[in-house]
């Protein structure tokens, strides 16, 4: 078996995909052109000469409290008197309501919107510097950078004013250095609700009494982590909410004449807790503004905004502050906080309302112009019509002045149009492309699909050492990317990576395609067939590949991306149909036909001739059916709901036992999760046992009697602890805590022992040697054919011995059986030795992503076994009812149909396990499993959670090899079951199972490889089809809140399945290294 070219082939091709992807979303998910420019008090600003007069006079508040409950929904501030039955969210902050009902000049409560990505950190670079986040800066959420543009913490400092913050240590690393002085918290562990707040009331009521400070920010976190543990609709959030009643109330009796209150949240949260999205639930916030002294005018003298945009809080804190607009604000002022001009003489000791908006309207248009200038992406018709307005609204306003008039309610208008004009630009400009990088992308990824379909119909010539060379391609696709980097450096001055690896990539694609495409002419030509591009396409099947084509087409539509589960599940059982029926119309299901062609069968028993085999195994494909359609309905059932499908109910299992308040249904929720956490251990140990895999002493059987079973019981005694209520045990708090850690850290780290055990000795053989000078007992296990103990015995291991020394080379004749015809070495396991290696893989793997999942999950993990076995099994009975023809003899080709299913039945199971393509439904919870007191990098979390969010794309990927070794294990053999005689009386091969690709190693390279280059091509495909949906659309009102998010899930589950196929070829390759290994040390030890 060619080992290595055949890995180092699959890791090009990866490598190429990566490649493709990483132009591909370098194009279309750039950050937009930071202005890294401060305002200050000295400006001018055009037109005019009002030198100083961007922050002048004395500030009308000289300090400022900052209250940021984060996740305040404006829901959860509101107040009904009439409702008598509220939810836990529901009346608990009452006084916002007392405060504007008794104070209404002094205070408003306003519903706050945030622009998406509703995530913190943006959300903080929202409400400080005036600009709108880009769609990439998710991925900075918990990896926070430095804010570089200007922004009101900056303008403090520069002002001299002392800014104090404590709370959410999110802050620190986007303001490193900028405090007076700082008490950052842990952010990370959205399971503990009380650290971050404790925190912050120790200190917040000293701070406020004190006069160590201008400006107090204090963000507290234990609604929003709350939401995320238990969602809005749990006691604790009822505790929580009162919680910051208390201290509103307190911090209102605090603060003094001169300061000013702002209570607000940096997002909403969903009905389950979440937040990221652009649902109004999500960012919908509450802002609340209150002022010992009067702030507002009376209610209903002046119309005032239902919905205040976030950003515009920028420019009225610092123009309030006294402060000047940070550089990149693209907010406007909330104008019913400034006197109205009634006084024409100019005598208001703060500022109008049109003067801030003056103020404004000109920081926004020196930005605008700047930013013009710099980035050159803003339309030239949008830019002109943006300029000639305010032109005419700045001749009109100095116009005004000049008169020594009030300005008129129209160019107050007309400023405010001019402000939200160049706001609505802003958005629309700053999903900046590249439309070069983008077709790159594109060019890259088609090519890769392009090469693996050709390689996966030249399997042979691809990697069984009969086609070309890796090295020339590699060579000319280092060449291409200096070329690329010389080209760049001369016409630019500097290089960006990028290029090079696009065109390294791209070279190296072509050239390999070329030379396997005249190879394969070469091949073909000297079996006097035609060949090239034509014969490529009549190769392919129609029907899997047309089913992959619907499949990528619905990408392109937003429907059918936000109903994907269901639209997954039609093509699963639309397909899996398909296998019966393309049977039944060959005449081979349950009655094989007679073909005219083919010699009739010597002996009657056989079974390749019985009408029993043919019924035996269309039986068990419609069984198979039965219990995928099965599996297939049940798991939509199971399914998380996006905020677009008004009328979906998330299932109930989704949620953590945790959440579930009433003890009976958690009892019975935690014992089905026991019970399904069983089946998957059981049923992966019953297959191994009945394969005769558990009878060895080595390390990998150890790993299957015991460290599976161990590693099962840590995670259900870790999900019994983690379910136990805060208030349950109070005694036992400590030892709880302690569990939370261990549990889960033990189970880690025996699913990571017993991995190492497996690649260290990944054989599940047992070896028995027969004395021949007496009677042999009957063995005590059954070995891996599934026939007879006799037949076992009598065929089995005479024949493996005399392939075994045929393979070595061995001159010497192989031992005869002993006198009653037993052989002198009984092995059990050998025919499943590969296949039973990755359910071993996969069942450590499964427990470990289980374990990062809520207990209920544990279901849908069962069901994931079980359509898994109903396709494999499916793909082998087909494969059985074929054969029993004669029609695929001599081939170990695994055909697109299962490969497709198995693809469709992990994209199933990605939803089926409650993930959505979208930010919200991340389970963040994942990164806190064993490490409940958080993390102090970001690396691990990262880690654990794209474990958990591409549980299913792992697990199919490590079994896609199973695809190979499935229908040999399941053969159907000689007839009566072990007789197998052929023609000339002599022993037949049918038992050998998976043995045989091992006496036929170029098959068996060319065999993985091509399962390989399929599975690469289908995942590929849809990659491709994502980005061109995400390209094509990229202007469409969807492609930020459907088409993007399903790129970068696409992309992401590529990239993490393709990983796990390389480790699960690799382990296949050491099994094999290790069966060469055991048969060589089994020749010497036989005698001669």
């Amino acid at each position: 078996m060619r080992r290595l070219p055949v890995l180092m082939l699959l890791l090009w091709v990866c490598a190429t995909f990566y490649v493709g992807i990483y132009l591909f979303v370098g194009g279309f998910m750039l950050v937009r052109l930071e202005v890294n420019r401060s305002s200050s008090c000295s400006d001018v600003l055009p037109p005019g000469d009002e030198a100083g007069r961007f922050c002048r006079g004395e500030p009308r508040f000289r300090r400022a409290v900052l209250l940021i409950i984060d996740a305040l929904k404006v829901n959860f501030a509101q107040f009904d008197p009439t409702n008598i039955m509220p939810l836990p969210f529901e009346n608990k902050l009452p006084v916002l309501q007392e405060v504007t009902a008794s104070r209404p000049t002094q205070s408003r409560l306003f519903a706050f919107r945030a622009d998406p990505p509703t995530t913190t950190m943006q959300r903080i670079k929202g409400f400080t510097t005036g600009s709108l986040p880009t769609f990439i800066d998710v991925g900075n959420n918990f990896a926070s950078n430095a804010i570089l543009e200007d922004n009101l913490v900056h303008q403090l400092g520069e002002a001299g004013k002392r800014v104090v913050f404590m709370g959410d240590d999110t802050w620190e690393s986007l303001f490193p250095k900028k405090f007076h002085r700082s008490l950052p918290f842990p952010s990370f562990n959205v399971k503990d609700l009380h650290t971050v707040d404790d925190g912050i009331l120790k200190h917040l009521y000293p701070t406020l009494q004190s006069s160590d400070w201008d400006v107090l920010i204090a963000h507290f976190l234990g609604v929003d982590h709350c939401g995320h543990r238990f969602g809005p609709n749990h006691p604790a959030m009822a505790d929580k909410l009162t919680q910051m009643d208390g201290v509103i109330r307190s911090v209102i009796r605090l603060i003094e004449n001169d300061t000013l209150l702002i209570v607000m949240g940096d997002h909403g949260m969903t009905d389950t807790g979440d937040h990221g999205g652009e649902s109004l639930k999500e960012t919908d916030a509450a802002l609340f503004l209150y002022s010992p002294t009067p702030l507002f005018p009376p209610p209903g003298s002046q119309v005032e905004p239902e919905v205040v945009p976030q950003t515009d809080l920028v420019p009225t804190l610092a123009l309030l502050l006294g402060i000047p607009i940070p550089y990149s604000n693209i907010g406007q002022v909330l104008l019913p906080i400034f006197p109205q001009d009634t006084d024409p003489a100019g005598t208001q000791s703060h500022l109008t309302q049109a003067e801030a908006l003056w103020i404004n309207a000109k920081q926004v248009n020196r930005f605008l112009e700047t930013y013009a200038l710099m980035a050159k992406d803003i339309s030239p018709e949008s830019l002109s019509r943006l300029r000639g307005r305010f032109a005419g609204l700045a001749a009109e306003y100095r116009e005004v002045l000049r008169e020594g008039g009030a300005p008129s309610p129209a160019l107050l208008g007309g400023l405010q149009e001019y402000l939200g004009a160049v706001r609505d630009v802003c958005r629309t400009t700053w999903a900046r492309f590249h439309p070069l990088k983008m077709l790159s992308g594109l060019l890259v990824m088609a090519t890769a699909c392009l090469v693996t379909l050709t390689a996966s119909e030249l399997p042979r010539l691809a990697g069984a050492g009969e086609g070309p060379s890796l090295a020339p391609p590699l060579v000319v696709g280092v060449l291409a990317g200096g070329a690329a980097v010389t080209v760049q450096l001369m016409s630019v001055g500097w290089a960006e990576a990028g290029w090079f690896l696009g065109a390294a990539a791209f070279a190296s694609q072509s050239v390999y395609l070329w030379r396997l495409l005249r190879a394969g002419r070469g091949a073909k030509a000297s079996q006097a067939q035609r060949w090239g591009w034509r014969g490529l396409l009549l190769s392919l099947p129609c029907i899997p590949l047309l089913v992959l084509f619907l499949r990528c087409a619905s990408l392109l539509s937003d429907s059918y991306v936000i109903a994907e589960g269901r639209v997954v599940t039609f093509l699963l059982l639309s397909l899996g149909l398909y296998v019966p029926l393309r049977l039944n119309w060959d005449g081979l299901l349950f009655t094989p036909s007679p073909d005219p062609q083919k010699p009739p069968c010597p002996f009657p028993p056989a079974a390749s001739c019985s009408p029993s085999a043919a019924r035996r195994e269309s039986l068990a494909l419609l069984a198979c059916l039965g219990v995928l359609a099965a599996s297939a309905y049940a798991v939509p059932s199971l399914a998380a709901c996006r905020e677009e499908q008004g009328d979906c109910e998330p299932s109930p299992l989704l949620l953590p036992l945790s959440r579930v308040q009433d003890s009976r249904a958690r009892n019975l929720r935690y014992a089905l999760s026991v019970a399904s956490l069983a089946a998957w251990t059981g049923l992966l140990r019953l297959w191994l046992r009945r394969c005769g895999n558990l009878n060895g002493p080595g390390p990998a059987v150890l790993v299957a009697r015991w460290v599976f079973p161990l590693a099962a019981v840590s995670v259900g005694l870790h999900w019994a602890v983690d379910a136990t209520p805060e208030d349950t045990f109070r005694g036992l708090a400590d030892l709880i805590a302690l569990s939370l850690t261990a549990l889960p850290r033990a189970a880690f780290g025996l699913l990571g022992l017993g991995a190492a055990l497996l690649w260290l000795d990944p054989l599940t053989v047992f070896l028995k040697a027969r004395s021949l000078a007496g009677p042999s007992p009957a063995p005590r296990y059954r070995a891996s054919t599934g026939v007879s103990t006799q037949a076992e015995l009598r065929h089995l291991i005479p024949q493996l011995y005399q392939h075994m020394r045929l393979s070595l080379e061995d001159g010497a004749q192989p031992r005869a059986p002993g006198a009653d015809g037993r052989p002198s070495v009984e092995a059990y396991g050998l025919g499943t030795v590969y296949s039973a290696a990755l359910l071993l893989l996969a069942g450590l793997l499964g427990l470990g992503l289980l374990l990062l999942h809520p207990e209920g999950v544990s279901l849908a993990f069962v069901l994931l076994l079980l359509e898994a076995a109903a396709l494999l099994q499916l793909h082998a009975s087909s494969s059985n009812l074929v054969a029993l023809q004669g029609a695929l003899m001599g081939g170990f080709s695994v055909p697109w149909v299962p490969v497709i299913l198995w693809d469709l039945a992990a994209t199933q199971f990605f939803h089926g396990t409650g993930h959505l393509p979208t930010f919200p439904s991340i389970q963040w919870g994942a990164a806190f499993v064993g490490f409940p007191k958080g993390h102090s990098g970001t690396l691990l979390p990262g880690v654990l959670v794209t474990l958990n969010t591409f549980s299913s794309h792992i697990l199919f990927a490590v079994g896609c090899p199973l695809l190979l070794f499935w229908p040999l294990v399941c053969e159907v053999r000689g007839g009566q079951r072990g007789r197998g005689h052929t023609a000339d009386g002599d022993e037949g091969d049918e038992t050998v199972m998976e043995m045989k690709l091992r006496e036929r190693p170029a098959d068996f390279s060319a065999a993985l490889l091509q399962l390989a280059m399929r599975f690469l091509f289908v995942k590929g495909a849809q990659v491709l089809a994502s980005a061109l949906a995400a390209a094509i659309l990229r202007r469409h009102l969807m492609v930020w809140k459907v088409f993007a998010p399903k790129l970068m899930y696409e992309a992401s589950g590529f990239v993490v399945a393709s990983v796990f196929i390389l480790l699960s070829f690799a382990l296949v390759m050491r099994v094999d290294v290790a069966v060469n290994s055991w048969f060589k040390r089994l020749v010497p030890e036989q005698p001669r």
